[in-house]
């Protein structure tokens, strides 16, 4: 019996349709088919790519596909990873190239995106706007409020603690450290020292609280990757197949924090005038004055009172959603503020106290001498050797040496003439030459807002213990890069750098 011949001219097309699309277009007549395959796979799927991520071994595996095969390198088929400055790095973040989901995925908070989040420029410059004077070095080094930050922070909070193990000739796993101190320094500076964290003085919550956040970390990889999949498991009650039940949890309870911290810093800002609301003017004590929040929350009020409101949203609903703007936009601040400055700080700690490098901690210590008062910002900004170690440590040890993905424009060229991109791929920057070039923060209209911030605090931070103790390293081993889009210290046996305190 003859079969029906429609059905198997279908057949034929769907399986040479396929053969187009999944393997001759992307393979021999993509524009990105003349770029280097990282894996031979690359052409027709993510799964190699996907592989190193899941298992946060990126970085290097990138990393080593460039040295092979050189600046440009194709990760999948619309996915490529760029590793040069000229005609790379400086034309994708010059403009143009926007975010795309990969961020939005992972990054809004409440269901509002924060700025760091937003895909369009337009957006993100009017919101980069409203906060960049807040940051800028010039408002940071004339601040009061952030000189009695620090002086409560490291004089009051901190030294006691560090003086009392030096005393006992205890040791300290000092990624703890920096991370409640940089959390402290963060919030107090947004909040007010009153309404931010203070995880300084309480060790035993602020090490679980901080090792809960980085497990959670390692499960963003499926909404940020393989969204649909993770949405779709979700709308079944199947998730936990991907995301443990306890991640949704400790993800809310970061953000009931914030939205207390919020609370508070409204209610600092209810007890002075609305007319005398500046930090240098405010009723309330310096250290407890909201700087960021109050920044960006009058610039909100007065966006809203000057562009046309939604007919469909009432007062109620306007004023709600102004508040769910504020605490996603206050989290993501927060959070990655402590979280890069005490990767920093841990990795610049291990390498000022191995013995190899006893002669620069010494070096370091008698620069410190020269400085009346290490809460004055700009005279520890000043300070050449201190400086030039805190950037060489950045250089060494980026925080956040992942991909940064970008949307291309619909028409695009990158290094030499040739690579040809069209709409919709997938741009990966990554930056290896640290030595001829600083990216820690990253450039362009994206840059990070919060630099200048963590520049002080890191070098307040250092000054405060350098100038006052030594340090040995008494246990290191798990002082090794973690591969994935943070590279903190992948730690060991529950430790990362545990030091030796001495008084000097």
């Amino acid at each position: 019996m003859a079969l029906p011949m429609i059905p198997i001219l279908a057949l034929l097309a769907l399986f040479l349709h396929a053969i187009y699309n999944d393997i001759i277009y992307p393979y021999f007549l993509s524009p990105l088919s003349k770029i280097p395959n990282a894996h031979w796979s690359a052409p027709f799927s993510r799964l190699w790519i996907l592989s190193y991520r899941r298992r946060e071994e990126e970085t290097p595996a990138v990393h080593e596909a460039h040295q092979r095969l050189g600046p440009i390198v194709r990760l999948a088929p619309n996915e490529i990873s760029v590793n040069n400055v000229d005609g790379g790095i400086r034309t994708v973040y010059a403009g143009g190239y926007e975010k795309g989901d990969w961020y939005l995925n992972v990054f809004s908070n409440y269901g509002v995106m924060p700025m760091f989040a937003m895909p369009d420029h337009g957006p993100h410059s009017k919101r980069k706007r409203m906060l960049s004077n807040v940051y800028a070095k010039s408002t940071l080094q004339s601040s009061p409020s952030l000189r009695a930050i620090s002086h409560a922070l490291l004089d009051e909070r901190l030294m006691p603690r560090l003086k009392d193990l030096s005393a006992k000739g205890e040791c300290l796993d000092f990624y703890y450290i920096f991370a409640a101190l940089t959390h402290d320094f963060v919030s107090s500076y947004i909040f007010g020292l009153g309404n931010g964290s203070d995880f300084l003085r309480q060790p035993a919550e602020a090490k679980k609280f901080f090792d809960d956040f980085k497990a959670r970390q390692r499960y963003q990889f499926w909404p940020q990757e393989l969204p649909r999949l993770t949405s779709f498991l979700s709308k079944i009650w199947l998730q936990w197949l991907l995301v443990p039940s306890w991640v949704g949890p400790a993800n809310r309870d970061i953000e009931a924090m914030i939205r207390d911290m919020c609370n508070a810093a409204e209610e600092t800002l209810a007890d002075v005038p609305e007319d005398d609301q500046k930090p240098n003017k405010a009723g309330a004590e310096m250290q407890n004055w909201p700087n960021v929040y109050a920044q960006l929350r009058n610039a909100l009020m007065k966006d809203m009172a000057t562009n046309i409101i939604d007919v469909k949203m009432s007062v109620v609903e306007l004023v709600e959603r102004q508040k769910l703007e504020m605490a996603s936009e206050m989290l993501d601040h927060t959070l990655a503020g402590f979280d890069t400055s005490s990767i920093v700080l841990t990795f610049f700690s291990w390498e000022i106290s191995r013995p190899e490098h006893k002669e620069w901690q010494k070096k370091l210590r008698d620069e410190l001498k020269h400085v009346a008062d290490i809460h004055d910002a700009k005279a520890v900004d000043s300070l050449p050797l201190l400086h030039a170690m805190l950037m060489e440590t950045l250089r060494l040890h980026a925080a956040i040496p992942g991909n940064q993905p970008r949307i291309t424009p619909p028409s695009a060229t990158l290094s030499t003439p040739g690579h040809e991109l069209t709409g919709g791929t997938s741009n990966e920057a990554q930056l290896k030459e640290m030595g001829r070039w600083f990216w820690a923060f990253g450039s362009g209209g994206r840059m990070c807002v919060g630099s200048n911030l963590a520049m002080f605090d890191m070098k307040a931070i250092i000054a405060a213990i350098w100038s006052r103790f030594e340090t040995k390293v008494e246990y290191a081993e798990g002082m090794v890069h973690r591969g994935g889009y943070v590279a903190e210290p992948v730690g060991k046996d529950g430790k990362y750098c545990v030091l030796k305190l001495g008084d000097v």
